[in-house]
């Protein structure tokens, strides 16, 4: 397995594969990896000749208030875990590689954005979208892997790569859970014991609410109250949002028809955990 630090270094080596005929599967992430990542990994495997990963914590999704600083980081272990989950290529920049100066051309998205993550974290996609901007050009995938945990994400992830013509097919991957349904993220280890035991009742609100929907409910409202007593009723954690929309608009619905997402954020001491369902009506 290759580790890549330099921009022109991965372009170079991206351009040989592609040169030779080799297609690449794309895995972007901000490294402490789980298992959630190792299965983008295993999807891109299966399916490419090589599979290049990302590792890198972009400044420009964190809002000034939010855990750029405190985000865990542990190269060495996600060196090992890549590497037995069968990456060929690591890219690692660090931040002056990636930003040696100010940007002075902004992406500033407009759509998809003004609900769930994005309604609160002002600027948020807009950092995820030129990171991945630069990244696509760095690397010049075939496809790219995304998770659904971050559905907003992958539904933001859609529109750039339409709207800005890149030839990459976008590969959502469904969500990796615990054993008990927590759905896995960097920022689980966070959780004291307690929380930990309590968040397992994230996924089983969702999971209740869906049966509501089969068993005939079309009240968007009385499944987003449902969600929250539930939440409330069984978890130390304040309730940061409950939404449901259509997706990938991620438009208001008036009836409950069609693919739609139920979405939510929970805030515990210091971790802010989020979770979703997707399915159709």
């Amino acid at each position: 397995m290759k580790i890549i630090r330099s921009i022109k270094e991965m372009q170079q080596l991206s351009k040989e594969y592609r040169t030779s005929g080799k297609s690449i599967g794309y895995v972007p992430t901000m490294g402490y990896l789980h298992e959630g990542h190792l299965k983008l990994v295993r999807e891109a495997r299966a399916a490419n000749d090589i599979v290049a990963m990302s590792i890198f914590v972009n400044p420009l999704q964190f809002g000034p208030n939010e855990d750029f600083d405190r985000y865990p980081r542990d190269f060495e272990r996600d060196e090992r875990l890549a590497n037995n989950a069968g990456v060929d290529v690591i890219f690692y920049p660090d931040v002056e590689e990636m930003y040696p100066k100010s940007m002075s051309i902004g992406v500033n998205v407009t759509d998809r954005v003004d609900v769930l993550c994005g309604k609160s974290r002002e600027g948020h996609f807009n950092g995820v979208a030129t990171v991945l901007m630069k990244l696509f050009n760095i690397i010049s995938p075939d496809k790219a892997y995304f998770g659904m945990k971050d559905a907003q994400q992958v539904a933001v992830v859609d529109n750039i790569i339409q709207e800005f013509n890149f030839p990459i097919d976008l590969i959502p991957v469904e969500t990796v859970r615990e054993v008990d349904g927590l759905a896995k993220s960097s920022r689980n280890v966070y959780l004291s014991d307690q929380e930990r035991l309590e968040a397992s009742q994230l996924y089983a609100s969702l999971r209740d609410a869906y049966q509501q929907i089969k068993q005939g409910e079309t009240s968007s409202e009385r499944i987003v109250n449902s969600i929250k007593e539930h939440i409330k009723q069984t978890t130390s954690g304040e309730v940061d949002y409950v939404e449901i929309y259509s997706y990938p608009d991620l438009t208001p619905m008036t009836k409950l028809k069609g693919k739609i997402i139920i979405a939510l954020a929970v805030k515990f001491t210091k971790a802010r955990l989020i979770d979703n369902l997707t399915f159709t009506i």
